[in-house]
């Protein structure tokens, strides 16, 4: 843990002398910093995070049961940590305690994978049970429990939500991994599954509570795990994460996006492949990028009060990456990134990947933010204020709120500044039958202005545009069972003459009402107010400067000059650079192209009897590619035949980007197997689909400490590039790279190499 809480020095170092106070009218717009993990100083691991802002204006995180602290193994029962600033973590409470466990749970089941929500009123915490009372071990299920606050006390609904479901050979799918979804008609949606049998979504009742109808699968089985969904602009993001999670130093668990017009798909990545399909799609969101973190996975999401969206997931510290006993307690800390949209497809960090280094924090603080907790109107607002009124905590998780009693149209200006460019919050509810709420934003000097409120009269989102002496109004629906006395996220963003208002339960990437329009151009400051006709509860407000939403790619590498001395096009014969451990007398040269037929051997483990074709690698960084030929077919059961390229430093230390055969799926997996604690460990981390010629790419560069770092990419036509993940070497003798072909014999597939080019960078 010594890297860890070195990190974790370093960030109070850089932020000591910032103070943030959610509570408070005018908050401090003092840019912060963070190191990950940001759960290092509540928790050793806090595996399968999600997060949610609560209606006291704290954030919550809950994840998987797994050890807090080294030596407590299970003691917390699905952990709450709370923070003021999304990177600062307390441990709170627990979902369930040994006495309040669900009933139907087995003596020895474990709860993993939670998501929660804020439905109609209340929280809703969806939670995985690795096996029931209900039939005889491993039959997985769903439960959901309910509270009023984030904190609990929480109740169990007292069976499962998704019961375990029996497969075709005896045993239980995988119900693993719950996450919800609303739509914008207020339908809700449960999204489940793991690699034995796929990804399904299901409909939910209105209270989130019961399973209304059939299955929709929405994957292929031996992919993915960890669903997530949001929506983003017209379309419908699923978030899955690929590959082994708890390999430990080997761990290449990543994240992967795909969309639908629908909140059940099809869903399709950005080069047109399904997520259905054998050749399974999925883009790449986050992968293991050389640095401290490996294991970059199962993801959920939440939005700052700039506009900005950030990436919480769980990874491995490849050197610290058990608790306790190697192979057995893998720790898992939570982290967190700013997640980007390029060309309308999510990436962290614009590609650069996990941070392992200071970086700028959420903004959790702007010109206004309150929570209205103390007694009467803070500095920040302009008095007297006729209509409205600060009341106490009414409840177990609101706090203070601000309420106008009516009737008739009040406003309660601000006095900060608010920029040209800006993101507004507040969570508001309309106790009433008649009634409505929002915000007014002052556009200009001559009475230009918008409204946005959530109107119960109308039954809609209303946006009014005053400007030019005329008046604008438009009206969005809100669902038919929209429940307005409940509390609810209005949200307007204004970004240059474009404004976005919305309207969600949570803040989590499901907006039930949306709506934009083109607003005049407004000066550098301009000023705020909420606004309420009727009665009307307002709370957690805040207004920042917009974050940019906008950047370039992070620079991928290019192939430099060919270095015929390293390459071979595979003319006649095999060119005397070559060398062979455990020569294979079956590979040819012929034809232009190297012909290895697949062997019954392999790598991974003890048994070492693959054949391996190898030359030395140039000094320096270098790109290397080739041209692969496989006809695995599809669909069928055909482990694990494969080939491609591999960075070799012996047998048991080695990286390998291959086409292969994973069950019914053809994938491309980029392995790694190195010694670890007097044993061996592998683990894979997926890239893009394969096709039956794919061309593969190891990049390879030297890091500070002069360690050896190999990044994975993949094309179907030679020019177009999807660039994965990195694994790395010691520093030191640098490996050898060459081609594989193993992993069965069994039906006949010989892979066909058209050439072998090294590039120098």
């Amino acid at each position: 843990m010594a890297g860890v809480l070195g990190r974790v020095l370093a960030t109070i170092v850089l932020v000591l002398s910032v103070v943030v106070d959610p509570g408070s009218a005018v908050a401090d717009e003092s840019p912060r910093l963070y190191t990950n993990p940001i759960s290092a100083a509540a928790a050793d691991t806090f595996a399968d995070p999600v997060l949610i802002r609560g209606k006291d204006g704290f954030w919550y995180a809950v994840s998987t049961s797994d050890p807090l602290r080294e030596g407590e193994i299970f003691r917390h029962q699905l952990p709450i940590l709370r923070s003021a600033d999304l990177t600062t973590w307390e441990h709170v409470a627990d979902v369930f305690s040994t006495a309040t466990r669900p009933v139907w749970m087995a003596p020895d089941a474990e709860l993993w994978a939670p998501d929660i929500r804020y439905v109609d009123g209340r929280y809703l915490l969806y939670f995985m049970v690795t096996d029931t009372n209900l039939y005889p071990g491993g039959d997985s299920a769903i439960g959901v429990a309910t509270a009023d606050s984030p904190v609990g006390p929480w109740s169990d609904a007292g069976g499962p939500l998704v019961a375990p479901r029996p497969d075709t050979e005896g045993g239980f799918k995988w119900t693993f991994d719950p996450a919800m979804f609303t739509d914008s008609d207020g339908t809700r949606w449960l999204y489940y599954g793991s690699y034995l049998g796929g990804l399904v979504v299901v409909p939910l009742s209105a209270d989130g509570l019961r399973v209304t109808g059939e299955e929709i699968q929405i994957s292929t089985s031996h992919r993915y795990e960890g669903a997530y969904v949001v929506r983003h602009g017209d379309w419908y993001y699923l978030f899955g994460s690929a590959s082994n999670c708890c390999a430990g130093p080997t761990a290449g668990y990543s994240v992967f996006a795909a969309r639908a017009r629908g909140p059940a798909g099809p869903f399709i990545d950005r080069d047109g492949d399904s997520l259905l399909e054998s050749r399974t799609g999925g883009t790449p969101v986050l992968q293991p990028n050389g640095n401290t973190w490996i294991g970059t996975g199962h993801n959920a999401m939440i939005r700052d009060t700039a506009g900005q969206e950030w990436l919480v997931y769980h990874a491995i510290d490849r050197d610290d990456p058990y608790l306790n006993r190697p192979f057995v307690d893998v720790e898992r800390p939570m982290l967190l990134d700013r997640l980007d949209w390029i060309d309308d497809w999510p990436v962290v960090r614009a590609g650069a990947g996990a941070s392992d280094g200071p970086q700028r924090a959420p903004v959790v603080a702007g010109p206004v933010g309150d929570r209205f907790e103390r007694s009467g109107l803070g500095p920040g607002w302009r008095t007297p204020a006729p209509g409205w009124a600060v009341l106490p905590a009414t409840g177990t998780d609101s706090g203070g709120l601000l309420r106008h009693g009516g009737p008739g149209r009040d406003r309660l200006w601000s006095t900060a500044r608010i920029p040209a460019d800006l993101q507004f919050d507040v969570d508001l509810r309309l106790p009433r039958e008649e009634g409505a709420a929002g915000v007014t934003v002052r556009l200009g000097a001559d009475g230009e202005e918008v409204t946005a409120t959530i109107d119960r009269r109308a039954g809609a989102l209303v946006v009014d545009l005053y400007s030019g002496g005329g008046h604008d109004r438009r009206a969005t629906p809100l669902p038919r069972d929209f429940r307005y006395g409940t509390w609810h996220t209005l949200s307007v963003r204004i970004d240059g003459r474009t404004l976005t208002a919305s309207v969600t339960e949570d803040r989590l990437g499901n907006p039930v009402a949306q709506q934009a329009r083109s607003v005049p151009p407004r000066p550098r400051d301009g000023a705020l107010a909420l606004t309420a006709d009727g009665a009307a509860e307002l709370d957690n407000v805040s207004a920042a400067p917009a974050a940019r939403l906008g950047r370039n790619p992070v620079p991928t590498p290019e192939p430099g000059r060919l270095d015929r001395s390293r390459s071979d096009e595979f003319g006649t014969v095999l060119d005397p650079a070559w060398r062979w451990v455990r020569p294979d007398p079956a590979a040819t040269v012929a034809g232009g192209a190297l012909r290895w037929p697949a062997q019954a051997a392999d790598l991974v483990g003890t048994t070492n009897n693959a054949g391996v074709l190898l030359r030395d690698a140039p000094d320096g960084d270098y790109l290397v590619e080739t041209k692969l030929g496989l006809a695995l077919g599809e669909d069928s059961t055909r482990n694990y035949q494969q080939a491609g390229l591999i960075a070799y430093a012996g047998d048991d230390d080695f990286a390998r980007l291959s086409q292969v055969a994973i069950w019914n799926t053809r994938q491309l997996e980029y392995g790694r197997e190195l010694p670890y604690a007097g044993a061996l460990s592998f683990g894979g981390m997926a890239l893009t689909a394969p096709a039956e010629t794919t061309w593969l790419r190891l990049a390879h560069s030297v890091g500070e400490t002069g360690e050896h770092r190999f990044r994975s990419a993949a094309s179907r036509d030679g020019e177009h590039w999807t660039w994965g993940g990195t694994w790395t070497f010691p520093a030191g003798p640098a490996p050898r790279i060459g081609l594989v072909a193993h992993g069965g014999d069994t039906p006949p597939v010989t892979a066909v190499f058209d050439y072998f080019r090294v590039y120098r960078r």
